[in-house]
């Protein structure tokens, strides 16, 4: 029995950052005085990007944790929407890279607070439990708080899916745990806390796509 692809749900919104947020690049080839964490830029226009695969992941993730998986993998109707190599099963959810709103872009680009081209350094230390001394300095680069991110999401739905209603609840299930924790690292020490604005839904429908007069 065939299994058809019938529609795309595309959901689009805009993803404010709360708390600074830090995504990192590989740090292996900062120059003497650079920054030790930088953030993962565009290498079109130096512009700092949420790439998806962060932003699928960490979704990913905390329905796992929520759901008592042991591991990836371990739970089914995750697997229907995420995917899973070693059963074969293919992905029905896409996640964009993210790229800043044109308001944020031109803010930050003129703004005299930031430290580097659209970012923050926050500077941090580890502190002596004994002494009560700071010790082993870093830089962290963050997109300031304020910032907004276009993000865009689309979900397959196949005839087997029933209409996509169970794949849309598990994915508004994973935007709301998301809003709840945070994205990229170091947020338990107050990085990363983000929030979705309106979910807008557009949906391609495949029925009548192939069909010819």
């Amino acid at each position: 029995m065939s299994n058809k692809l019938i529609k795309k749900i595309r959901i689009s919104a805009e993803l404010e950052i709360l708390t600074g947020l830090h995504i990192g690049d590989s740090s292996d080839n900062v120059e003497i005085g650079g920054v030790d964490n930088p953030v993962v830029r565009s290498t079109m226009d130096n512009v700092p990007y949420i790439p998806g695969s962060s932003i699928k992941g960490k979704i990913r993730s905390l329905l796992e944790q929520i759901a008592g998986s042991a591991e990836v993998g371990g739970n089914d109707e995750i697997n229907n929407l995420f995917g899973f190599a070693k059963e074969n099963k293919s992905s029905k959810i896409i996640v964009r890279d993210a790229y800043l709103s044109d308001d944020s872009k031109q803010q930050l680009e003129s703004s005299e607070f930031t430290d580097m081209p659209f970012t923050e350094i926050k500077h941090e230390n580890v502190i002596e439990r004994i002494t009560g001394k700071a010790k082993h300095p870093r830089q962290s680069e963050r997109v300031p708080a304020g910032a907004k991110f276009n993000v865009e999401f689309v979900i397959n739905v196949w005839e087997s899916d029933n209409g996509g209603k169970e794949l849309i609840s598990l994915f508004e299930k994973g935007i709301a745990a998301l809003e709840n924790d945070y994205l990229g690292g170091s947020g338990s020490r107050g990085y990363g806390q983000v929030k979705f604005g309106e979910l807008k839904q557009e949906v391609i429908d495949f029925k009548d796509y192939l069909k010819t007069e």
